[in-house]
C-alpha cells in the first residue's frame, strides 16, 4: 500500500472530513463576493472615497493569490493538519478584526491578511477530499468540491444583500466566526497529514522563490484589479507594476527550475494532463466569475434592482448546479471521458451567452433571465468536475497539492483577467456606441422634434416651465440614449464570451488519445 493510498478515508469520518473541506472551500469563496454589495455602506461608515473602498476586494484578492501555489509546500513545511486548521484560525481571527475596524487602512491590511490565511482553504480543501476517497471515486469527490467552488460565487451577493439590508456590514464578517471555529475543531480532530518527507531546515527555505512570487503576482494582481480605474498604461504605478510582474515572474521560473528545494514545484507541469487542466482552469475562472459579475451588474445599473434581488436571479442556478454536480460525477465513474463532458459544458455555455445576447433590452423582465440562467447553471458543473479530475486524474502522492495549488492559482487569475476586461471592454464599446448613437440622433429631424416636444410637454404637465421642461427633455433623451449604448455594451460582452467558449470545444474534443494514456496511468497506479 502506498502512502498516498493510505490517506484514503472510509464510513463517517470521510462524511465529516468532507462536510469540514466544503464548509472551509464556501467560507473562502463566499467571502470573494460578499464584500460587494456591501461597499457603499462600508465607504459611507469608515469615510472612505471609491478607489480607497476597491482596495477591500483588491488587498484581500492579492493575498490569496500570493498564498496559492505556495500552500503544498506550507502543508510539507508544518504538516498539512496544523497548517489547515492555522489557516481557518487565521482567516476567522481577520474576519473579527475586520468587522471591528474603525478606518479604512485597518481593513484594509486585515482583509489582506484574511486572503492570507483564505487562500490555504481553497487548494488544501481540494487536496484533502481528492486523498481521502480511492481514486475510483475520485469525480465524486470533485462533484463534492465542486459545489462550494460554483455555489459560493453565487450565494456571496444575495446573502450579502440580506445582511447589509437587515443588519450592518460588519456583520458579513461575523457570520464566518462560528463556522470557522467548528471547521477549526473539526480540522484537529480528523483531518490526517501525509508524511511526504521531512521538513526543510530555514536555510534549505526558498526564500528568493517566496520573495518573487510575491512579488510577481501580488503586482500582476494589482493590475488586473485597478487597472480599469487608473486607465490601464496611461499610469505610472500600472505600467511599473506590469514590468515587475513580468521580471518577477521570469526571476521565479528561473529560481524554481534551479534550485534543489524549490517552493512551488513546476516540474509537476511536465504531465500533460495537468498542462490542459491548468489551462481550463484559466478559462473556467473567466467563465464563472466574469459571468458572475456581469448579470448582477447589468441588473443593478440597467434595470435598477438592488443587490438583493440580483442575487436572487442567480440561486436557482446555482441549484441546478448543485443537483447536476452528483450525475456528473457518477458519469465519470462509469467512465464517460471528462473530455466530451466538460465540451458539453463548453456548448452549453456558448448557448447561455448568446440566449444573453438575445434578451437584453433596457427593459427586460425577471422571468427572461430563468432558462437562461439554468442553461448555465447546466454548463458550469459540465465544466468544473471534468477539469478538475482530468487536471488531477494522472498525479500521484504530493503532486496532487501541487497540481490542486496551480488550478486554482489559474482559477483564480482567470476571474480576475475576465473581471479586468470585461470592464474595460465595457467602458469602451459604451463610448463607441454612445458617440455612434448620437451621431445619427439629429436634433432637426421630425422624428426627434416630436419626441422632444412630446416629453417637454409630459413635463409641463407635472408643473415646470416650458424653458425648463425643455432642458429635461434633452436631458431625458439623453439619459435614454446613454442607456441604449450601455446595453449594446452588454450584448457585445455576452456575445465575444460565447465565442470564447465555443472556440473551445474543438480543442477539448483532441485530447483523446492523453485520455486514453491517463486511464492506463490510473490502473497502473492502482496496482
Amino acid at each position: 500500500m502506498t502512502q498516498h493510498e493510505s490517506l484514503v478515508e472510509y464510513g463517517s469520518r470521510r462524511v465529516i472530513i468532507t462536510i469540514t473541506a466544503i464548509f472551509c472551500a464556501l467560507l473562502e469563496i463566499v467571502d470573494t463576493t460578499i464584500v460587494n454589495v456591501a461597499l457603499n455602506d462600508m465607504k459611507g461608515n469608515l469615510g472612505a472615497t471609491l478607489s480607497e473602498i476597491g482596495w477591500v476586494i483588491t488587498a484581500y484578492a492579492i493575498g490569496n493569490v500570493i498564498v496559492v501555489p505556495m500552500t503544498s509546500w506550507l502543508s510539507q513545511q508544518f504538516g498539512r493538519r496544523n497548517y489547515f486548521a492555522a489557516s481557518i484560525m487565521i482567516f476567522t481571527v481577520c474576519s473579527f478584526l475586520c468587522g471591528n475596524a474603525h478606518g479604512i487602512a485597518e481593513l484594509i491590511i486585515f482583509r489582506f491578511l484574511q486572503g492570507l490565511g483564505g487562500g490555504a482553504l481553497l487548494v488544501t480543501s481540494q487536496t484533502i477530499i481528492t486523498e481521502s476517497y480511492p481514486p475510483e471515486k475520485r469525480g465524486m469527490a470533485q462533484a463534492i468540491y465542486g459545489l462550494g467552488v460554483i455555489i459560493g460565487p453565487t450565494l456571496g451577493p444575495p446573502l450579502g444583500g440580506y445582511i447589509v439590508e437587515h443588519f450592518s456590514w460588519p456583520y458579513i464578517f461575523y457570520i464566518n466566526i462560528p463556522i470557522g471555529i467548528i471547521a477549526t475543531l473539526l480540522t484537529l480532530q480528523f483531518v490526517r497529514s501525509p508524511k511526504y518527507s521531512e521538513k526543510k531546515s530555514s536555510k534549505e527555505i526558498d526564500w528568493w522563490g517566496i520573495a518573487f512570487l510575491a512579488i510577481a503576482v501580488g503586482s500582476l494582481q494589482y493590475v488586473l484589479e485597478r487597472g480599469h480605474e487608473e486607465d490601464w498604461f496611461s499610469s505610472r504605478t500600472i505600467v511599473t507594476l506590469s514590468i515587475t510582474a513580468v521580471l518577477g515572474l521570469y526571476f521565479f521560473i528561473w529560481r524554481e527550475l534551479t534550485y534543489k528545494n524549490p517552493i512551488v514545484e513546476l516540474r509537476v507541469l511536465k504531465n500533460g494532463n495537468l498542462r490542459i487542466g491548468t489551462m481550463l482552469s484559466f478559462i473556467l475562472g473567466f467563465g464563472l466569475y466574469g459571468s458572475t459579475f456581469v448579470v448582477p451588474l447589468y441588473t443593478q445599473s440597467i434595470l435598477g434592482w438592488n443587490a438583493q434581488q440580483s442575487g436572487e436571479l442567480m440561486v436557482p442556478a446555482a441549484l441546478m448546479t448543485a443537483f447536476m454536480m452528483p450525475l456528473i460525477g457518477q458519469l465519470i465513474q462509469k467512465g464517460v471521458p471528462q473530455q466530451y463532458l466538460a465540451a458539453g459544458g463548453m456548448a452549453l455555455f456558448f448557448v447561455y451567452s448568446f440566449w444573453g445576447y438575445k434578451i437584453l433590452t433596457p427593459d427586460t423582465g425577471k422571468d427572461a433571465f430563468f432558462w437562461m440562467l439554468i442553461v448555465r447553471g447546466i454548463g458550469m458543473a459540465l465544466l468544473f468536475i471534468p477539469i478538475t479530475t482530468l487536471s488531477l486524474s494522472t498525479l500521484k502522492g504530493q503532486q496532487i497539492g501541487q497540481g490542486a495549488a496551480f488550478t486554482g492559482m489559474m482559477r483564480q487569475l482567470g476571474g480576475s483577467f475576465g473581471v479586468a476586461l470585461i470592464t474595460t471592454f465595457l467602458s469602451q464599446q459604451n463610448m463607441v456606441y454612445r458617440n455612434d448613437l448620437a451621431a445619427k440622433l439629429n436634433v432637426n429631424t421630425a422624428a426627434v422634434q416630436q419626441r422632444v416636444e412630446g416629453l417637454q410637454h409630459s413635463f409641463m404637465a407635472k408643473g415646470m416651465s416650458a424653458d425648463v421642461a425643455l432642458k429635461s427633455a434633452y436631458q431625458s433623451l439623453d439619459y435614454s440614449l446613454t442607456k441604449q449604448a450601455s446595453v449594446l455594451s452588454y450584448m457585445d460582452v455576452f456575445l465575444y464570451l460565447g465565442i470564447l467558449f465555443l472556440i473551445c470545444v474543438p480543442f477539448l474534443l483532441m485530447i483523446r488519445n492523453k485520455k486514453k494514456k491517463a486511464k492506463i496511468d490510473i490502473s497502473e497506479a492502482l496496482h
